[in-house]
């Protein structure tokens, strides 16, 4: 038997290799406010915004990357982009308090420490739901190292 790899194969292999492979998508929470890494118009509320994050697994080396997209409520296109990858920013990897918080299933909450346009920021996942929050909680800015 013989096995042949089509060109539309080896494409899909390639643009995979490049772009990585989408591991899990998260919506902030209409509950929590926009991070600080993203300025809205003047006169614009931030309740008409909202923000996906994408993490991505790649094969570049790189062990995956984050993909911060603000998008105007009801658009389709995100208004401001930022791709940050592990390789840049190891905090960019989950992490857990060692203390664990009352309240919250085991393994939450979970944190990311990003940094874009040198404004760091820390997001929030409290259960298993492809949701997060940003926090402001100081006990966690202290515990992971962070300040504001």
């Amino acid at each position: 038997m013989r096995l042949s790899c089509g060109p539309k194969i080896i494409l899909l292999c390639l643009i995979v290799g490049i772009t990585g492979c989408l591991e899990s998508s998260f919506q902030l929470s209409d509950k929590s406010r926009l991070p600080r890494w993203f300025d809205i118009p003047e006169g614009e509320r931030a309740s008409d915004y909202t923000v996906r994050i994408d993490l991505y697994s790649t094969i570049d080396g790189g062990g995956g990357k984050t993909i911060v997209k603000l998008y105007k409520k009801n658009k389709y296109f995100p208004t401001e982009e930022h791709t940050i990858t592990i390789k840049e920013q190891p905090s960019s990897l989950s992490v857990q308090l060692e203390s664990q918080s009352e309240g919250f299933p085991k393994g939450y909450p979970a944190y990311i420490v990003l940094t874009i346009n040198d404004i760091t920021d820390i997001i929030e996942f409290q259960k298993m739901e492809p949701v997060f929050y940003m926090t402001d909680d100081p006990t966690v800015w202290k515990e992971l190292g962070v300040e504001k």
